[in-house]
């Protein structure tokens, strides 16, 4: 009977969370998690600094930094104890020398999740082969186009991005956003910003449930989830970062983003109804572009102690990466949002960049 109960209230709970037409805290939070150890280690202050295949999630305007004429990127990571799977890859090419495009999809799901709503039959038998699994998974797909400016230093780009949620075969939902970024040079300063949904991004949820299950959250007390819309507000971010060249081969870059959340009051450093802001700094120390230590601080929250006295908490983050022949393999020690040493991850990520392959014609004999 504690099975049943637990399998129907998580369904439940996540039903009453998507079963209304309004702009909820945290809409569609899996894109706000972060792609790439390096990025990751640097606690996501990347929109300004990033320039290889993970622009595509970071800021679009960064797949003009590119080197390389093709990049493909790879992360897996695993939270809580490896119940949740992360999952990111992504593709860039350059169209011209002025201009990129890049694809990018990512995951976040539990699977084989027991559904224990219909373990007792109709006669009131408890029948363990009634029992089946299903899978908690929030998919997105990103395309991204971005293109050099006219305008010294500065690069623009956008993501139209497609969300596809599931719940098993209880629910499912499509939505569909846009985000804009950009990214500026200026006397050995770069700038950037980065809005996220400008537009508001919805997502159109649907429910199927058969007779049974219905029977069954009736009876339990639950209520019955209606087709609704979920929206998720603007986010704007924005970076200041500074490259400088310590020796011949050590550099130091550093970044400081600040989020702008309009969903209403957060608990963050800047609380405000309906914008918050939230800061998040990160430095990568690089020898000869061959090896990196990265470092990051981020999710200051104000807390309360046992003792009933306020404080500021912070999550700090490490990360380091290797880079050769094109080859670039980083990993960050990171979590999705606490300061729980318990819920601490390690996260791998490797990006390959090559060039087109060009067939030199044999001279005549």
């Amino acid at each position: 009977m504690l099975k049943i109960k637990i399998t129907i209230s998580l369904i439940a709970i996540s039903f009453g969370l998507f079963a209304q037409t309004s702009a909820p805290k945290y809409s569609n939070e899996f894109l706000a998690i972060g792609v790439g150890a390096r990025a990751l280690g640097m606690s996501n202050s990347y929109i300004t600094s990033v320039n290889d295949v993970t622009s595509g999630y970071w800021n679009p305007a960064g797949l003009t930094r590119t080197d390389k004429d093709f990049s493909l990127g790879l992360m897996h990571a695993e939270y809580f104890a490896g119940i949740a799977k992360y999952d990111y890859g992504g593709f860039a090419s350059k169209i011209d020398s002025v201009s990129s495009f890049g694809f990018s999809v990512i995951r976040f799901g539990v699977d084989d999740i027991p559904n224990t709503t219909q373990l007792i039959d109709s006669d009131g038998n408890i029948n363990y082969d009634r029992i089946s699994s299903f899978s908690v998974a929030d998919y997105a797909f990103l395309f991204s186009y971005a293109r050099k400016s006219k305008i010294q230093g500065l690069r623009y780009g956008a993501n139209v991005k497609i969300i596809y949620r599931k719940v098993g075969d209880f629910a499912k939902a499509y939505g569909f956003g846009l985000d804009l970024g950009g990214q500026y040079d200026f006397k050995g300063w770069n700038f950037a910003i980065m809005a996220r949904d400008v537009t508001s991004t919805f997502n159109a949820w649907s429910f199927t449930l058969d007779d049974e299950t219905i029977d069954v959250f009736n009876a339990t007390g639950n209520e019955i989830p209606e087709n609704s819309t979920e929206v998720t507000l603007p986010k704007v971010i924005i970076g200041v970062a500074k490259n400088i060249r310590i020796s011949k081969k050590f550099n130091t870059l550093s970044e400081i983003n600040f989020d702008l959340s309009t969903d209403g009051k957060r608990n963050v450093l800047i609380t405000g109804d309906p914008v918050s802001i939230d800061p998040h700094m990160g430095v990568e120390v690089g020898y000869d572009n061959l090896i990196f230590l990265r470092l990051g601080v981020g999710n200051f929250q104000k807390v309360t102690d046992i003792y009933a006295n306020r404080k500021i908490s912070y999550q700090p983050n490490f990360g380091i990466g290797i880079k050769f022949k094109g080859i670039s393999l980083d990993y960050a020690l990171s979590d999705i949002g606490d300061q729980s040493e318990a819920l601490y991850s390690n996260i791998f990520s490797l990006r390959f960049d090559f060039n087109k392959i060009v067939h030199l014609k044999e001279p005549h004999q």
